[in-house]
């Protein structure tokens, strides 16, 4: 089965095609910068084009820059790049069997992914709202796909789900009960596709079992997250209602006194609207470095000297660090910490940051490990109690898996019926 990931964000769209279940990655790529003249589609392929007289190799790279409108646009190109007669690896769209989307929010009514439905996509309508930058552009792709492959069919896997197994004392708000009841106020978490691929691989490695580790997560991304999982499931996480909550983020503010913005809402004569994208899009390290939403921009100018670039630096791995300290606590001790992430799979700035002072928990950092250029690795020291790794995270390849097992069950099904 030949399936199509697609994850569909604010302003990109990236996409891997996946041969099932022998998980065998066929080409992938990225359109970045959707809604300017000068988007970029870029496209990696891993076995040899059609119509290539030999000159093609295994991971050629495939790259140009032109005006991609929107997120049709975006898929289409993908698309396209995919079935072209020389550089492709499919004839047509139907040879793409089905189509797994990644959907951050689901709420308590997608409590795992599922096949796409009229019904679904309601849903997830529902809660573009408490995830502005992400449900819209996922609701896009999936009806997008549907126009340009009508009888394909699609899953939604949800970031979202994984954290419904949090106990009701750490997703329940402490504001009146009533708003859970009728608006479903309450924690709900994110990142969830990344951290089962997080915790599942590092069993693997330690060759321990899952429902014995008490892991802490960190997908340390331009979104960030953390997560305490034990028992093989997740029992608290830092993101909430929406993406917004818990640590320093990109251009997200985290975790802030909630009557700031009551305040600035008076003193500025803000509306909500305005008020949602300052805390969305104009805070966390951009919002205190006044320099970046790019932590690599951020880490530049605090190298020249920038004091407001080094407080972002120092506040993030700052409030990070209590978030591992936290849910240590929470599940009454720490096995193994990860790093995952873009910043978290390659700042070992960060990471030490973040690890230092923490070896009363029995984290000990090898910092010429840290320092690595290696990819997955262990950077605890071979005394350190809790172990600590760093995972790639690999998001396409869990939704690859859950589309197969889904659209294989329900193809069994129709036969069965038939």
């Amino acid at each position: 089965m030949r399936i199509l990931v697609l994850n569909c964000g604010g302003s990109s769209v990236k996409y891997q095609l996946v041969e099932m279940p022998k998980e065998r990655v066929m080409a992938r790529g990225s359109v970045e910068r959707i809604g300017k003249e000068d988007g970029e589609l870029q496209l990696e392929i891993f076995e040899e084009p059609r119509g290539d007289s030999g000159s093609g190799s295994n991971g050629r790279k495939i790259q140009r820059v032109l005006p991609v409108a929107d997120h049709g646009a975006a898929i289409r190109l993908a698309l396209e790049a995919l079935t072209d007669p020389e550089n492709g690896v499919i004839d047509s769209f139907s040879e793409i069997d089905a189509v797994g989307h990644r959907v951050v929010h689901g709420g308590e009514k997608c409590t795992g992914s599922l096949l796409v439905t009229d019904e679904v996509v309601a849903v997830l309508r529902e809660f573009f709202d408490l995830a502005p930058l992400h449900n819209p552009p996922n609701v896009e792709g999936i009806e997008v796909c549907q126009r340009l492959m009508p009888e394909t069919p699609m899953v939604a896997v949800f970031d979202s789900s994984l954290h419904q197994t949090l106990p009701p004392y750490a997703y329940t708000y402490a504001v009146p009960y009533r708003y859970y009841e009728k608006y479903r106020v309450r924690r709900y978490g994110f990142h969830g596709i990344t951290f089962r691929y997080m915790t599942q691989r590092a069993a693997e490695l330690l060759q321990r079992p899952l429902e014995e580790l008490k892991i802490v997560n960190l997908m340390l991304g331009s979104g960030t997250t953390a997560c305490a999982f034990k028992e093989g499931r997740s029992i608290d996480v830092s993101t909430g209602l929406t993406p917004t909550e818990g640590l320093v983020q990109s251009t997200r503010c985290g975790d802030i006194d909630p009557l700031v913005v009551t305040y600035l809402m008076r003193k500025e004569g803000i509306d909500p609207d305005r008020m949602d994208e300052i805390l969305n899009k104009e805070s966390g390290w951009l919002g205190i470095s006044g320099v970046s939403n790019d932590l690599r921009e951020v880490f530049e100018a605090a190298a020249a000297g920038n004091a407001r670039a080094q407080l972002a630096i120092d506040t993030f791995a700052y409030r990070t660090k209590k978030y591992v300290g936290a849910y240590a606590a929470a599940m009454g001790g720490i096995d193994v910490l990860v790093f995952s992430g873009g910043v978290g799979e390659r700042s070992p700035i960060i990471r030490e940051k973040i690890c230092e002072g923490l070896e009363f928990l029995g984290i000990y950092l090898d910092k010429a490990a840290n320092q690595s250029p290696g990819v997955e690795k262990r950077i605890s020291r071979a005394d350190s109690p809790v172990e600590v790794l760093v995972i790639p995270t690999d998001e396409e390849i869990v939704i690859a898996r859950d589309t197969y097992t889904i659209v294989s069950e329900h193809q069994a099904g129709e036969r069965r019926d038939g």
